[in-house]
């Protein structure tokens, strides 16, 4: 069962005048790490000068000639100019397309609501084509009433609509032993948040009247792999959903369509897509999924299991390696931050690689389990900076350091890295994934 370690950064960590760095161990001299401790502070905006504000004298294109009309695109579809904004896949980290994870372009994305069309994907079985008038979803078990629910059934049932963010258990996990992806779609890009529609978990088994002894759920998908995962009763009756719709339209066929499981603050693989069975038991079923795979190796040798909580979490979406900055003076350090224990209360942001942090605002709705945005005004005097953020969650806990992990759970864990990041802006504007211990 799951060791709780939960605790273990719940102090604010100390700043220090002595900091480990790494991109597989980056140095930087004192020297330069001081000249990266440069002003925060909102500053002097830029501003146009005068020849700049004058009306062009050549109407452009777009403005002398009609453009499409309504229904020339039935179904909507982003700008040209945005078709780099997609979702992105790593080659060599999954052998097939069909068990396989693609990342959400993070440093594109503006709110706290991924569109559906770039939500990550992890499948372990590929995406299976469901017929929704076909699609029954089964509850079972150490119940009074076994049910069936159509679609149409569970669609009649009392719906509620929450912003609830899902990240997989693996998300930056491959960061564990260095800086490895240099970009914040791929070391962080396996999150994202929506707004969920659906039937309470809750409402389906007070209908079916769940016995004494019923402790567990075994929830089950219909995709190939048959993927499963053991769900606490108190959990299920807390605050999950039993989801059919994804900010406004029903769930993409990639997203569980045509019904999934919706676990707030739990690790993305027990939020079980294309659900189609619910099996109450008294004790959990340690299947594969819960066995082999999505546990934590320890220095000891064994393994910490169940560890469903995804902890509070943070990291600058810009400046990073994708967002380079062109030019000196004002910017804005923006970001996102997140936990599965509940609300962000606050975000610190350092650009001296943590000897001194400053408290960002949070921006627009701060929601329990959620994504939130963070931000902080920034004058760049183009030296260079180690940039980081640190998150803190309304239960206290603070989002610890690399070092603060590795000493609890040595170097050879993949899941529930929630380490503080660090990019590396260089003087060119430029940012690199590195690692301060």
């Amino acid at each position: 069962m799951k060791t709780n370690h939960k605790k273990n950064s719940a102090q604010t960590p100390p700043n220090t005048n002595t900091t480990g760095i790494a991109r597989r161990q980056f140095l930087v001299g004192g020297a330069s790490v001081a000249a990266a401790s440069v002003a925060m502070g909102a500053g002097a905006l830029p501003k146009a000068s005068a020849k700049d504000a004058i009306i062009p004298k050549e109407v452009p294109d777009w403005s002398r000639y009609l453009g499409e009309g309504v229904n020339s695109n039935p179904y909507g579809q982003p700008s040209d100019f945005e078709k780099g904004v997609v979702r992105r896949t790593v080659d060599w980290l999954t052998p097939t397309p069909e068990s396989s994870v693609s990342f959400a372009p993070l440093y594109r994305m503006h709110g706290i609501i991924t569109p559906n069309g770039l939500h990550f994907e992890r499948h372990h079985g590929g995406v299976p084509e469901i017929d929704p008038a076909e699609h029954v979803l089964l509850l079972h078990g150490f119940v009074d009433r076994p049910l069936k629910f159509s679609m149409r059934d569970l669609m009649r049932l009392p719906s509620v609509n929450r912003i609830h963010f899902v990240e997989c258990a693996a998300n930056t996990g491959m960061e564990w032993r260095g800086a490895q992806l240099n970009g914040v779609q791929y070391s962080h890009g396996m999150v994202s948040s929506s707004e969920w529609t659906g039937v309470k978990l809750s409402t389906l088994l007070k209908e079916a009247g769940v016995k004494d002894a019923g402790k567990w759920i075994l929830v089950e998908g219909a995709d190939a792999a048959g993927l499963s995962r053991s769900l606490p009763i108190k959990k299920a009756m807390d605050d999950c959903i039993v989801a059919y719709a994804q900010n406004g339209e029903m769930l993409r066929p990639e997203q569980g369509y045509p019904v999934r499981l919706i676990v707030p603050g739990w690790e993305g693989n027990i939020n079980v897509k294309w659900l189609r069975r619910l099996e109450i038991g008294d004790k959990p079923w340690h299947h594969r999924e819960e066995t082999s795979k999505y546990t934590d190796l320890m220095p000891s040798g064994k393994a910490r299991q169940f560890t469903w909580e995804m902890e509070a979490k943070s990291v600058i979406t810009s400046p990073c390696p994708e967002n380079q900055l062109m030019d000196k003076g004002y910017h804005t350090i923006s970001g996102l931050a997140w936990s599965g224990a509940g609300k962000i209360k606050r975000v610190d942001v350092s650009t001296d690689g943590g000897r001194n942090w400053q408290p960002a605002a949070l921006d627009g709705l701060v929601l329990p389990k959620s994504l939130t945005r963070f931000s902080l005004p920034w004058q760049w005097n183009g030296n260079p900076a180690l940039l980081q953020s640190r998150a803190m969650d309304e239960t206290g806990y603070v989002q610890p350091t690399i070092k603060q992990l590795r000493d609890v759970r040595g170097e050879w864990s993949i899941y529930h890295n929630n380490a503080i990041q660090t990019w590396h802006l260089k003087k060119d504007g430029v940012s690199e994934n590195v690692q301060v211990g």
